[in-house]
């Protein structure tokens, strides 16, 4: 004789399940949310140095000095110490009647939830790929966890690199 007895899942077996996810979830989503952070400053992190590089070598390029400086229009140069705005990659060219432009390469948008604090005249190059103004630092920094830190150097000579934690 056939079985009439449906198989499937009982009420109480369907809210076992899902309140054993919810606990699950509980547990993951602060681990996450750290994760999600020291992402967010590594990416931010090494989106300047690519901006520091490009503008490097725009500048070694021998068409004139290059830098990178903090922008709030992607066209033009902010006097601010607030690079989270968003910066630009910029590089001078000789324009008519021996008049200096510059030039715009790259303009990095906005970044959210996160503090970049840098030079407000930005990070100039010589076209020998030197540092303008000398040493100089970029600090990388999560909005929501202060301990979640990058710092961005250009020493003398043009060279970067990135360090963990915050910019002494």
């Amino acid at each position: 004789m056939p079985s009439e007895r449906q198989t499937g899942f009982t009420l109480v077996e369907l809210m076992t399940a899902v309140a054993v996810v919810a606990i699950l979830l509980a547990l993951a989503l602060p681990s996450f949310q750290a994760t999600m952070r020291s992402n967010r400053v590594t990416t931010s992190s090494n989106e300047l140095l690519a901006s520091l590089s490009l503008a490097r070598t725009e500048a070694i390029r021998g068409l004139g000095p290059a830098g990178v400086c903090a922008s709030t229009d992607g066209a033009t140069c902010a006097a601010s110490t607030d690079w989270a705005a968003g910066w630009v990659v910029w590089r001078e060219e000789p324009a008519a009647g021996g008049v200096v432009a510059r030039t715009v390469v790259r303009y990095i948008q906005p970044k959210q939830r996160t503090t970049i604090t840098g030079p407000n005249t930005g990070v100039q190059f010589t076209t020998q790929g030197r540092s303008q103004a000398g040493a100089q630092q970029v600090g990388v920094t999560a909005t929501d966890a202060s301990s979640v830190a990058r710092c961005v150097r250009v020493n003398t000579t043009g060279q970067t690199r990135v360090t963990r934690g915050a910019c002494a």
